[in-house]
């Protein structure tokens, strides 16, 4: 179950502490938000300074800090949070939207936030003899938005999150012992009934209401909801279940599994996986902090799939083990650290066990892998996995090995992004020439479906296999990573028995397959073309290889034709290699069929383009073993 194992992995992470050695996730009644700035109050509520809490980055971005809980606010009634909120609520001031007026009148005043914000903590702290927060209920007093500008308190702080401090910027007011026994206090009043909690298997009182998962790609800025129930609709609430009671899990329950989500969808943590249009998300996310004025939920719409993974094993450094190793692998980082582990991926999918290859690796650990994508202010589970880990690698093994070609068709293993970079759409320049493809068309819905596939070792989708081929036919470019996708994808059908033959990892001269064969011969025109007449602005490859390959039956019988002047020009100047190309054309129009197909189906055309670049390949190889020879 998805929600018990992100449970279970959260009480795993409440035990142990950062680098800093600060625990890792917030404790039950607690999240972690992005606060910009802290308010310095003295004993009488008076504001002192106000001081940044934003990174030393190049783009400063506002640290996390643990503060009571967040919640999602109703749509029309203001709800303040506890001891800190953006300033819209803690001081009544928000950012000018109108962008005529903003250069004027940068901020305008936010009073029915900030009535709910002073009220709220009004009436809780009056009765309070704390230091601390009688400072935030003497500045509440007194505090009127207008005393913004008076103060000349920075710009930048508009829209922001701010927590006060007492005296000192970290005297942190909502960290005091009487603040946080005043906020479980509260929690605990606003408890829902007791139920049977789905996830622990205990009674205790039910969340009405889960805590919001931040941090999808492409979702909403407030958060999203894995479980949740739109009360106005009846199909749910004919049986007198109103909310969270449909699916009654216990507040520590919602609170220990929507905390353990954030955490691992932060990219810091490394645990998540960027694959696609995320990378497309994080740059409009950054825009977006360089440009409050606009909303980035009405920028343009990049929905992508969100990967996470964690382990459980009997020791914290087997899990670690495992999470460092699945990371390497599906997005390589460092080209040593990356060399090892394709290594052990190799050496299991000739059959070595895991413990002899990587003794630290265990292949009993439990392994999770969870696809998340933005569906409004829900969230939908695109895919799930939960394996051990001997398992997992046993499919990572088997992707790299479908994907395997001789020659190798990549320098360093490439990652999930970057074969489904191979997919997307390259746009021709100025001066005609195709450009870097663009990664915001990809398909995220293709990407969701290759991760599933490498991940779970059931067949890649088809639509790769289509998306490949459309490519091609519009750049012409059969590169080896593309190849190498369209191998792996025929492979992998014939291993799980759907199609009825497989496909060779380098140039197999004796294979009768008329696609293959077709594409092998469509390489032997092209090399005679280019050793007849050199280098064209428009080759055979450039007119004809996006009919060739579908229609053969009407382009072949004419470049047949056309290649007999080719080789007779070609018998005079290079009388050896003519004898040659002539000898490759004349053995493969021999296997081939007394009349060309008239139409090749996708697949075929996918062997096609094995076809033609193994052939090519060989040409390139043999002139390297020449020029080794002549050296």
């Amino acid at each position: 179950m998805i929600l018990a194992s992100l449970a279970r992995y959260y009480y795993r992470l409440a035990a142990e502490n950062d680098e800093m050695g600060n625990p890792k996730v917030p404790p039950y009644g607690f999240s972690e938000e992005k606060i910009s700035w802290i308010l310095v109050l003295d004993s009488e509520g008076n504001l002192q300074n106000a001081v940044s809490n934003l990174s030393a980055d190049i783009k400063p971005r506002p640290k996390l800090m643990s503060v009571p809980q967040s919640f999602k606010r109703p749509g029309t009634t203001p709800k303040p949070f506890f001891l800190w909120d953006k300033t819209a609520y803690a001081l009544g001031v928000e950012a000018n939207k109108n962008k005529a007026e903003a250069k004027k009148k940068p901020f305008i005043p936010a009073e029915k936030t900030f009535a709910a914000f002073k009220q709220y903590h009004l009436e809780l702290l009056q009765d309070s003899a704390d230091e601390g927060l009688l400072a935030i209920y003497r500045f509440l007093q007194n505090w009127q938005p207008e005393h913004f500008a008076a103060q000349h308190l920075p710009l930048e702080m508009l829209d922001t999150n701010i927590v006060f401090s007492l005296e000192m910027p970290s005297a942190f007011i909502h960290e005091r012992e009487a603040a946080q026994t005043l906020w479980l206090n509260l929690l605990k009043n606003n408890e829902g009934d007791e139920g049977l909690c789905l996830v622990s298997g205990e009674t205790a009182p039910i969340a009405r209401l889960h805590p919001a998962i931040k941090g999808v790609l492409g979702g909403q800025s407030s958060g999203g909801s894995i479980v949740a129930f739109n009360k106005e609709h009846l199909a749910f609430t004919s049986f007198g279940k109103e909310q969270g009671a449909n699916a009654p899990i216990s507040e520590q329950s919602a609170f220990a599994y929507t905390t353990a989500l954030n955490y691992l969808l932060r990219l810091e943590n490394g645990h998540s996986l960027v694959i696609g249009l995320g990378r497309i998300r994080a740059a409009l996310q950054a825009a977006k902090n360089q440009d409050k004025s606009q909303d980035i939920d009405k920028r343009p719409s990049v929905a992508d799939t969100s990967t996470i993974f964690w382990a459980e094993a009997a020791d914290r450094a087997s899990a670690k083990a495992a999470e460092a190793f699945f990371a390497e692998t599906a997005s390589p980082s460092d080209d040593e650290e990356s060399a090892k582990v394709f290594e052990v991926l190799e050496q299991l999918a000739k059959g070595r066990p895991l413990q002899e290859v990587a003794p630290e690796l265990s292949p009993d650990t439990r392994f999770y892998i969870l696809g998340l994508a933005p569906n409004a202010s829900r969230l939908s589970i695109r895919f799930w996995l939960d394996t051990t880990f001997g398992q997992l690698v046993q499919n990572l093994a088997q992707h790299w090995q479908d994907l395997s070609l001789e020659p190798r068709a990549w320098r360093t293993p490439p990652s999930i992004f970057k074969l489904l970079l191979e997919t997307a759409i390259k746009f021709k320049n100025s001066e005609g020439r195709y450009e870097k493809p663009k990664a915001e068309t990809i398909s995220s819905v293709l990407a969701g479906e290759m991760v599933r596939a490498v991940i779970s070792g059931t067949p890649y989708p088809l639509s790769l296999l289509s998306q490949l081929i459309a490519r091609i036919r519009a750049d012409g470019d059969v590169n080896g990573l593309r190849v190498a996708m369209i191998k792996a994808v025929l492979q992998r059908r014939f291993r799980k028995g759907f199609i009825q033959e497989g496909v060779p990892m380098s140039l197999h001269t004796e294979s009768k397959n008329p696609a293959y064969l077709l594409g092998r011969l469509f390489a032997v025109l092209e090399r005679i073309q280019h050793q007849a007449l050199g280098e064209l602005n428009a080759g055979i490859a450039d007119r004809y290889y996006g009919s060739a390959s579908a229609m053969p039956y009407f382009v072949f019988p004419r470049l047949l034709v056309g290649v007999r002047n080719h080789l007779s020009r070609l018998r005079k100047d290079k009388a050896g290699m003519a004898v040659n190309l002539d000898k490759d054309l004349g053995v493969i129009i021999k296997a081939l069929p007394e009349v060309f197909p008239r139409h090749l189906s996708i697949e075929e055309q996918g062997r096609f383009a094995i076809g033609y670049y193994q052939q090519k390949q060989s040409y390139f190889e043999k002139k390297d073993s020449a020029e080794t020879i002549d050296d």
